[in-house]
């Protein structure tokens, strides 16, 4: 499913405009990216928590020479499913 189907099939439930589903949308994934890029937890009870999570430095390898690589220490996001979402998908 794609960001459109998703529209689609909200705004049908909803019984919203898919314009004002859209905006919601995006609003939402917008205050969640920020709130994780500033180090906050956000937990949807029953599907999952968003947070920022820390990759140490560690040596690669570049695929074509062979050649270790250093590869630095960075930030990502992580998602961590609910008990209800697990138990929904077994």
């Amino acid at each position: 499913m794609n960001k459109a189907e998703l529209i689609e099939k909200i705004s049908k439930e909803t019984n919203m405009t898919k314009a004002q589903t859209e905006r919601m949308l995006d609003c939402t994934i917008d205050v969640i990216k920020k709130s994780v890029k500033r180090g906050d937890e956000v937990k949807l009870v029953g599907f999952g928590t968003f947070t920022k999570a820390k990759r140490k430095a560690r040596t690669g390898r570049n695929p074509q020479t062979g050649k270790a690589i250093k590869i630095p220490a960075a930030w990502h996001p992580k998602f961590r499913p609910g008990t209800e979402f697990k138990q929904m998908l077994r």
